[in-house]
């Protein structure tokens, strides 16, 4: 990424990102489909409460793996083979141990955990059953994200998303067979998901060329992994917070009804499908600035930030479109109870309006990462998501406006977010200027 014009070099390197993604949110969008349309809303519901914790504890590893992988692509763009080779080894070590150990808490703290997010009595044991299977597969997710990252900051973002392609078919055709045939469930979509993963995973570890370190997957450099917690923890940090805010934002939404629970879930599915490709155009530009940083090319740093906010709004524009104009039959999709549509549709419809500010913040926090200043990325966050929760409060509980509150309160929490960032970006944007000159 340290070579070449930069705009098509940014959207060959971030298509197979966006792709990779989409076949990961169809883990959780089939489980979705086909539990609300062969089991009930009951089911529906009790997946789409357990994805946010899910997500939360994924995204705090993902945090940690991106962290990791800034380094491996300064390392990588100049050059530091060695340092390079025993960074990639420490990470994937303590990333296994850490997974292992927040398996064994969220298993044994798995109710008090449903409980604070206000779970109805009527799903918790169904809701309980499915976060433990989810959980057991944990390690696989991590080593998913762990090689996926580290590719990424090598300049190679194809590798993952063939191996995520060959997972969500797995996954499809477990999901029929575990729930259709067996009559497993919601159940049955957890177990499916983990054996996907498993699958996949165990493959890539042996088969991919670049990850086959031999003995050298033995090698645990403490130094490294002091500079590794540096920037990972600001970064998992960073997306736990997001998952936090979505959580409260979930425990809200839960004093409402079945109904609106499940159609709180379907939105979040597809506002999932929407969101992600802004974070994968940032994620993008953070390896394009990762390497180029490491090689010395300051110039392209700052053209590769430029390109990339480009693109962020051209989606952000085009992501509005397509999710106001066909709400409807997006929700249709996923159930047919047409009280879960009604109140989806609406939340869809308005959020949509919203999706240009994302697009903007995202690509604001990938300057940031790309240059290695993961603390502002964690306090705008920190910012929206401490925003969108206090907006929701009054405007549900106080002014009783229902699910069509919460894209009002996320509307406060971008804004907030932006006016926290652009002070600081246009101030250190000025000054790595002048750097570079």
């Amino acid at each position: 990424l340290t070579h070449g014009r930069i705009m098509p070099m940014l959207i060959k390197f971030t298509i197979p990102l966006i792709l990779g993604n989409i076949f990961q949110l169809t883990y959780n969008a089939v489980d979705s489909i086909i539990v609300g349309r062969f089991v009930g809303k009951e089911a529906l519901a009790a997946v789409g409460i357990c994805n946010p914790i899910t997500t939360l504890i994924i995204l705090f590893l993902n945090g940690l793996c991106m962290g990791a992988s800034i380094l491996m692509g300064n390392y990588f763009g100049g050059k530091k083979m060695d340092t390079l080779s025993r960074q990639i080894s420490t990470t994937m070590i303590s990333g296994m141990i850490f997974s292992l150990a927040l398996t064994l808490i969220a298993i044994v703290f798995t109710r008090p955990i449903l409980m604070l997010v206000q779970v109805g009595r009527s799903i918790m044991t169904l809701t309980t059953q499915y976060l433990r299977i989810i959980m057991l597969g944990l390690i696989f997710t991590f080593l998913y994200n762990f090689f996926s990252s580290t590719l990424r900051a090598l300049g190679d973002s194809a590798t993952p998303l063939y191996f995520l392609i060959i997972s969500a078919v797995l996954n499809v055709f477990g999901d029929l067979f575990f729930v259709v045939i067996l009559k497993t469930g919601s159940n049955g979509c957890a177990v499916a998901t983990v054996v996907s993963e498993a699958l996949c995973m165990i493959y890539i570890k042996f088969k991919v060329p670049i990850l086959c370190l031999g003995k050298k997957w033995l090698v645990f450099d403490r130094s490294l992994l002091k500079k590794t917690i540096s920037y990972g923890w600001a970064s998992a940090m960073q997306q736990a917070t997001v998952q936090l805010g979505k959580i409260g934002i979930q425990a809200i939404i839960n004093t409402m009804g079945v109904s609106v629970s499940a159609a709180f879930a379907v939105v979040n599915r597809i506002d999932d499908y929407a969101y992600t490709p802004e974070q994968n155009i940032a994620h993008g530009m953070t390896a394009m600035m990762a390497q180029n940083k490491g090689a010395g090319r300051d110039d392209r740093v700052i053209k590769g930030f430029k390109a990339g906010i480009i693109l962020e709004i051209i989606y952000g524009i085009f992501i509005f479109f397509v999710c106001f104009v066909f709400a409807g039959p997006l929700m249709k999709l996923f159930t047919s109870d047409t009280e879960v549509i009604r109140h989806g549709v609406i939340y869809l419809k308005l959020i949509s309006v919203m999706y240009i500010l994302p697009a903007i913040t995202n690509g604001i926090q990938g300057y940031f990462r790309g240059i290695g200043d993961l603390k502002i990325t964690l306090l705008s966050s920190f910012i929206n998501m401490g925003v969108r929760v206090l907006a929701a409060i009054p405007l549900v509980f106080a002014l009783g406006m229902g699910i069509e509150a919460l894209p009002f309160s996320y509307l406060a929490g971008w804004i907030g977010m932006l006016i926290a960032e652009i002070p600081l970006l246009v101030k250190n944007y000025r000054a790595y200027i002048k750097s570079i000159r």
